[in-house]
């Protein structure tokens, strides 16, 4: 038997909405995240519903991952904040819930910052808080009919993110009249020697400053022309990278594979205004299963990476998948980079390199054909590092496929014809929950090369899959009848083409 602590309402009939207390439980470990479609390295709670990624902050060789959790359901609900610390962003401990409902409503989205000089006076000098700025959702007010219904407040912890208590005087930025006003993510501006928060408000970004975390200054606008604008803005993430500022900025719908996606907007920052270098909308993923992410904050200077975690769902069909003891997981921990590529700045995103800790056995890959056999030995959870090449002027048309016993194929490939790289799911297992789930997943690529790297990460029930570096990326869930076991690549050219690397076969976090 093994003993797990689990947060408030676990089991939905346990307890109260506000009762703020442990459910111990009793779990065979056979049976714990056994279930069919769980995935088994990344992380997902142990029961009931779970969106966005919130106040990721990284505190004392602690990286905390909070996110939207409804302890009653598997469908969305009543949002609270879930919890959970990693010391790699690898194997994760769960936590009771951090933060419930109250009268002033549901805690949507937001960040956490290490208020190193307690200029919130919520700490001390010696013992400085970390400070939680979040959206207030009042549901009640919401029904009535009024628009002002989201305005963000604050909570603090001085013992390490265990236990939180929320500032007396909430809320903290009030709403001026705006319907959509939410996800804060909030940064120390050194140069101004304030707090910056940049704020989704239904169609746009707004940048506020602050002294003290507690009162808030309206300092600019950004966005109302620019980017897509097929859906809500939602969870934004202004970050630093060199001489640069990177704004990330989720849109539900109005991805360009349909649904959720985040797109990205490279530009300069002067402590109150964002302004971009160029106009073009750009996508941290072309996958449909990557929404609402955002980068870890008080991340050591001696680390310096920008590191990102996403939630790995798509609102198209995020509440009806097929799983019945819980619903969605996160990507693997992802490290940005900004990378030259015809006189622009790109985003690349590649996996952390704590995940390789995972590695097993492993299988050399080296050969050459129209079809190649890259993987027979049961690998269900599998790290690919692979090199693409043909003798020809360029890789033309090529597909890996991944398969099992029971006709299920997962299809990645590129298209010459459309000038795209394409995830394809329609031929695995269960997927007539939602029309929204299959078609081809396109990533528009002028692949003029005659070799290209790719690094796949394939789980039970998600692929992710990085082009060249990260410079192009796409995540994607499946339910297959049972775990995939076999890999291939083949291709349509006379030529034959080569694969070569190694696929390693991945220990899963949970049952280690």
């Amino acid at each position: 038997m093994k003993r797990i602590v689990l947060g408030l309402c676990i089991i939905a009939a346990a307890c109260a909405p506000k009762k703020e207390e442990q459910v111990v439980v009793e779990v065979e470990n056979t049976a714990y995240y056994g279930e069919q479609h769980r995935l088994q390295f990344h992380f997902s709670p142990e029961a009931h519903w779970m969106n966005d990624p919130n106040g990721m902050v990284y505190y004392e060789g602690e990286y905390h991952l909070f996110y939207q959790y409804y302890p009653d359901s598997i469908v969305w609900g009543p949002m609270h904040w879930g919890h959970a610390v990693s010391t790699d962003m690898v194997s994760w401990e769960h936590l009771p819930v951090a933060l419930y409902p109250d009268d002033l409503g549901y805690i949507f989205s937001g960040s956490v910052v290490v208020d190193k000089n307690n200029t919130s006076g919520l700490g001390t000098a010696e013992n400085p808080p970390l400070v939680a700025i979040f959206t207030y959702h009042q549901p009640e007010m919401e029904k009535a009919g009024k628009i002002d219904y989201q305005y963000q407040g604050i909570a603090y912890s001085t013992d390490k993110g265990r236990t939180w208590t929320k500032y007396e005087n909430n809320p903290v930025l009030p709403n001026p009249g705006i319907k959509d006003f939410r996800d804060p993510k909030v940064f120390w501006y050194e140069e101004g020697q304030k707090w910056v928060m940049s704020l989704a408000v239904l169609d746009h970004i707004t940048f506020y400053s602050s002294p003290d975390l507690k009162s808030w200054t309206k300092e600019s606008d950004f966005g109302f022309e620019l980017g897509g604008h097929g859906g809500v803005w939602e969870c934004p993430d202004l970050i630093r990278m060199g001489d640069k500022w990177v704004l990330l900025v989720s849109i539900n719908p109005g991805g360009p594979n349909g649904g959720s996606a985040t797109q990205y907007f490279v530009g300069d920052f002067d402590g109150k205004t964002f302004t971009p270098q160029d106009q073009e909308t750009r996508w941290i993923d072309m996958g449909r299963d990557n929404y609402a992410g955002v980068t870890w904050s008080n991340v050591p200077e001696e680390d310096g990476r920008i590191l990102f975690l996403g939630w790995m769902s798509n609102w198209n069909y995020a509440q009806v998948v097929p799983t019945e003891k819980w619903r969605s997981a996160m990507t693997v921990a992802r490290t940005f980079e900004l990378k030259d590529k015809d006189d622009k700045h790109i985003l690349t995103s590649y996996p952390v390199k704590e995940l390789e800790q995972l590695r097993g056995e492993s299988m050399t890959v080296n050969s050459s054909g129209t079809k190649v056999d890259l993987m027979k030995s049961g690998y269900e959870l599998a790290d690919m590092d692979l090199n693409i090449s043909t003798e020809a002027e360029t890789l033309g048309q090529f597909e890996l496929q991944f398969y099992n016993n029971n006709t299920d194929t997962l299809r990645f490939g590129y298209s010459k014809e459309r000038q795209s790289f394409y995830i394809n799911r329609d031929e695995v297992g269960n997927n007539d929950f939602s029309e929204e789930f299959n078609g081809d997943q396109l990533a528009p690529y002028d692949l003029d090369a005659k070799e290209m790297p790719l690094r796949v990460l394939m789980d039970v029930g998600s692929v992710e899959i990085f082009v060249n570096g990260g410079e192009l990326v796409m995540t994607s869930l499946y339910f297959p009848e049972s775990p995939f076991t076999n890999a291939r690549l083949v291709t349509k050219n006379p030529q034959p083409i080569k694969a070569e690397g190694n696929i390693y076969k991945l220990k899963g976090i949970w049952n280690r």
